[in-house]
């Protein structure tokens, strides 16, 4: 089987600017891109660089971005993503420095992983091994398949625009540890993922959960956490503020009201943040976009507040 792939190049030594560059070859049914990619380098092009180990969808070295989506090429065959015979488009990981055509720079992804203190905390040391239930463990079995692969902190959306976000790799590993039931550190976690660049900086496009590899879900577990974190009493944020207003809207207008909910996730005494608010309301009057003051009432607003009120009496029962 012949296979068409293009891969993105670049060599900072030169100073040139990336490029892509389409190679040509003969590969069996069952190859996968990493098969193709080593082939290009042994046989064609020895120039070209990449990261793999294991082959095996366990050390999760090799994530690259395979036609715009981040996977692990060790795991996806050509004729996966090329059923009939389309060129397959190789680039390196998003949202990392790239060192060389498809190796990327983790410095800062393994700062983040370290910056939420990956490992158990106890307040006195076990005579033995520390052992917890299997029952108090099951539900971590998932967060716990995670290789570091990189591949959900490549999609994500919130990283695109905020590079200090701490990003859903880190994050579901903290929830590895906040629900595990021998750490007692708990409170003070959560505490710290609830301030900025935190758990509720998580845009929930849900990009994390359809890449991942080992169905970790890392939105998933933020979204756990967040609520630990409200049930542990950190609701000081813009994050939880912006909860309770978009839940009060749909209750009383049956509808988002857009301005409401902007003023009261930054919050009515936070000065600094309202006149933030207030020069983006400007450029939006200027272009057109401001929302009304008062929000149209649909036709069918009581309908969407019963279903609101009705599911809110539901969790109160729980």
């Amino acid at each position: 089987m012949e296979a068409q792939i293009k891969v993105k190049r670049f060599n900072p030594e030169n100073g040139a600017k990336p490029f892509f560059q389409d190679y040509s070859i003969d590969v069996s049914e069952d190859s996968t891109i990493l098969d193709g990619l080593i082939k290009i380098r042994e046989e064609q092009d020895g120039t070209l660089a990449l990261r793999c180990s294991c082959r095996a969808s366990i050390c999760g070295s090799c994530s690259m971005k395979v036609n715009g989506s981040a996977k692990l090429v060790c795991k996806t065959r050509i004729k996966e993503v090329s059923p009939q015979g389309e060129t397959v488009t190789v680039e390196p990981m998003g949202n990392f420095p790239v060192i060389k055509d498809l190796v990327t720079e983790m410095d800062s992804f393994w700062s983040k992983v370290k910056s939420i203190d990956p490992y158990v905390k106890t307040n006195f040391e076990p005579e033995a091994e520390h052992i917890a239930s299997n029952e108090s463990m099951t539900h971590l079995l998932g967060v716990m398949n995670c290789i570091m692969c990189g591949a959900c902190v490549s999609e994500c959306t919130a990283l695109e625009v905020d590079s200090t976000f701490t990003g859903p790799a880190a994050l579901a590993k903290a929830y590895r540890f906040v629900a595990d039931p021998r750490d007692e550190d708990k409170k003070e976690r959560l505490g710290k993922l609830n301030e900025s660049s935190g758990v509720w900086d998580c845009s929930r496009c849900l990009a994390c959960v359809e890449v991942c590899p080992k169905d970790v879900a890392p939105m998933e577990r933020i979204v756990k956490m967040r609520d630990l974190a409200i049930e542990e009493g950190y609701t000081n944020t813009s994050g939880y503020r912006h909860t309770e207003s978009f839940s009060d809207s749909i209750k009383k207008h049956g509808r988002l009201d857009e301005t409401r909910l902007a003023l009261e996730s930054t919050g009515l005494l936070n000065i600094s943040g309202l006149i933030d608010l207030a020069v983006i309301g400007i450029k939006s009057l200027f272009k057109g976009k401001i929302p009304p003051p008062l929000p149209h009432r649909p036709k069918e607003a009581d309908k969407v507040t019963n279903i609101a009120k009705r599911l809110d009496s539901e969790e109160s029962e729980e």
